[in-house]
């Protein structure tokens, strides 16, 4: 069931030194693929990496949060066109969240690295040297990199008790009955 895959979803950062197996990669392209987006739209563009020197490169992409993406075997970056959408962001979103899902259900692991509105450094932003980095066109923003691989580590679940259900009202806001 879908709530036992939301259930065992964990953002995964060490991965076995062994490549995606083809068939899985073509999986994961198929389900990112299938995402929706705004009124059928598809601003969003996709870039498989498997190349390790490349993965090595992107790992660089903002100073904190990308440096395990260097021992990924396997790396999908989320690009997006704004000029073909208002709704970009959500749409490559959702997209994100597709393939990081897809993932889980193929028992591979990953973990969102978010690049829209962060720095390379003081010059660049770290969008804009992924962009470099892949040989993007202009118009095309990097909103994330999906890192994917087997897992290394299996971090339990998040107990239930740990739900911040405080967070959810029902009627009006603050209605907690």
């Amino acid at each position: 069931m879908f709530i036992d895959l939301l259930r065992s979803r964990r953002s995964i950062r060490k991965f076995e030194d062994r490549p995606v197996e083809a068939d899985k990669v073509d999986l994961l392209v198929e389900a990112v693929l299938r995402s929706p987006s705004s009124r059928g739209f598809n601003p969003w563009e996709f870039v498989v990496v498997n190349d390790p020197a490349i993965i090595k490169r992107l790992s660089t992409a903002k100073p904190h949060g990308a440096s395990f993406l260097a021992n990924a075997p396997l790396a999908i970056v989320v690009c997006a066109d704004p000029g073909k959408s208002d709704v970009w962001v959500e749409d490559a979103s959702i997209a994100a969240i597709i393939l990081h899902l897809a993932a889980t259900d193929l028992g591979l692991g990953s973990c969102w690295i978010q690049l829209r509105r962060r720095n390379y450094d003081d010059s660049k932003t770290a969008g804009e040297y992924a962009a470099d980095v892949l040989g993007l066109p202009v118009e095309s923003v990097v909103s994330a990199i999906m890192a994917i691989g087997h897992p290394a580590q299996q971090p339990a679940p998040h107990p239930k008790a740990s739900l911040q259900r405080d967070k959810v009202s029902v009627n009006r806001y603050g209605n907690q009955e």
